[in-house]
């Protein structure tokens, strides 16, 4: 379990290393062939979808300031603004469609965690080559209720779709974040460079909200609970 300031000392160090590519790349690069995440197809998931802050709104509306021409920029709406908890697995249901009786193990398994208040606070822009997130420090309870419900479905009839979705990247991940900016090219372009360099350093408060098991699209604009 990683505390607190090697969390913090991650989210330095990631955008340091994205910061050194850029220096050596001045341009965006090659436009993506495929989108990150299918628009409409739904995946399993928990997370919160809290109230955006005053000053999370703002950060949100200057980005789309930033980003409104360009047609590769792909950025998070108002209305999906979420923190992912565990994302359970590949986009692959539509919307209508029933989901496996097995989900029952889910809801069981997720019974002991419904609605527990999640705060994610010292929040601040952390970049990745072509993405721009918004991340922060997880509550400790938060953590834990991780940890163990990872453990859980890992352990359960569930576990080849929750490693078929996270493959190269650690279980339970190790960043709590809500991606604000998704690019459809190699590289973030200079615009949302400059974006990020001169708002590196500032904090964006916390949020808070009670964890949900919902059936969504990757980025929580269609997002259904399914942990009634």
């Amino acid at each position: 379990m990683m505390c607190d300031t090697r969390l913090a000392q991650l989210y330095a160090a990631t955008s340091a290393r994205t910061i050194k590519e850029w220096q050596t790349q001045a341009t965006a690069g090659e436009r993506l062939r495929e989108e990150y995440y299918p628009a409409e197809t739904l995946a399993l998931a928990t997370g919160i979808k809290p109230a955006l802050s005053l000053t999370q709104c703002a950060l949100l509306r200057a980005l789309y300031t930033v980003v409104k021409d360009d047609p590769l920029a792909d950025v998070l709406p108002e209305a999906g603004f979420h923190f992912t908890l565990l994302p359970l697995t590949l986009a692959r249901f539509e919307q209508h469609q029933p989901l496996p009786g097995r989900v029952q193990e889910l809801h069981d398994l997720w019974h002991d965690y419904r609605g527990t208040e999640i705060t994610i606070s010292q929040l601040r822009l952390v970049a990745l080559p072509g993405q721009l997130l918004l991340a922060g420090i997880a509550n400790r309870a938060a953590v834990s209720l991780r940890q163990r419900f990872c453990q859980q479905v890992l352990e359960s009839s569930w576990r080849q779709e929750l490693l078929a979705r996270h493959q190269n990247s650690p279980l339970p991940p190790l960043f709590w974040h809500s991606t604000l900016l998704r690019y459809r090219a190699q590289r973030l372009p200079e615009t949302v460079r400059s974006f990020f360099l001169l708002r590196q350093t500032q904090r964006y408060g916390e949020v808070t909200g009670s964890a949900q098991l919902v059936k969504t699209n990757y980025n929580w604009t269609h997002c259904f609970p399914i942990d009634t």
